[in-house]
């Protein structure tokens, strides 16, 4: 079987990490995608809703399962029996980072591949933050991110006004 696991913080999701995950459903039998309890970054959502937010998100994909996971993605991945780590790439700046992160866990366990998959051009410019940052501003996000991530975002920077 052909397992691939897509790993994020997901803080919120965005339609650039669904049209990863969309195309990359087709070339896997299954995807766990592993939303990351640690991590360097301050999130805005608890892990509960990032989760929660996933799973509606991909509920009609039939081949992909989502699960919180905590401590190094690799020994998620090892635990899991994946062979292949799944990462989106926007632009040229992301992959100098992504390649570190490939290099760090190709000398954690050398039997396990980073599978990079660029993002379609029309979610280049999108990521987590961004969003945040248009909603916190009272900027429009319609179409940029799930409808139930659209309201939740509003509804935190509402409350902050």
């Amino acid at each position: 079987m052909r397992l691939g696991i897509y790993p994020g913080t997901f803080d919120p999701v965005t339609n650039g990490h669904l049209d990863i995950l969309k195309r990359a459903s087709k070339l896997f039998d299954k995807i766990i995608i592993g939303v990351a309890v640690d991590s360097d970054k301050k999130t805005l959502f608890d892990i509960d809703h990032r989760v929660e937010f996933m799973k509606d998100a991909v509920k009609d994909i039939s081949n992909i399962e989502v699960e919180a996971f905590s401590g190094l993605l690799m020994h998620f991945t090892e635990s899991k029996g994946a062979k292949i780590i799944i990462r989106g790439l926007r632009a040229v700046s992301d992959f100098e980072y992504e390649f570190q992160l490939a290099l760090m866990n190709k000398n954690l366990n050398d039997s396990v591949e980073t599978m990079f998959l660029t993002t379609s051009s029309e979610y280049t410019f999108l990521s987590s933050t961004i969003i945040k940052s248009v909603v916190k501003l009272n900027g429009e996000i319609k179409g940029l991110v799930p409808e139930k991530v659209e309201i939740a975002l509003k509804d935190i920077y509402k409350k902050g006004d």
